[in-house]
């Protein structure tokens, strides 16, 4: 994931940001209480469900 929001703010960080970065992982894992990596690799996971790439 990209550190640069591209001007536009960390989503889930900033108040009106929207560009999804490793902060927004790091802030997603801490409000959960996992690990940045774990949070990264449910995304990735969720996000091929959501698409029809990998079976339950």
């Amino acid at each position: 994931m990209p550190d640069d929001d591209m001007g536009q703010g960390n989503a889930g960080v900033d108040p009106h940001g929207k560009s999804i970065t490793n902060k927004t992982f790091k802030a997603a894992a801490e409000s959960q209480g996992m690990a940045e990596e774990d949070a990264k690799k449910f995304t990735l996971e969720m996000l091929q469900k959501e698409l029809g790439q990998k079976k339950e």
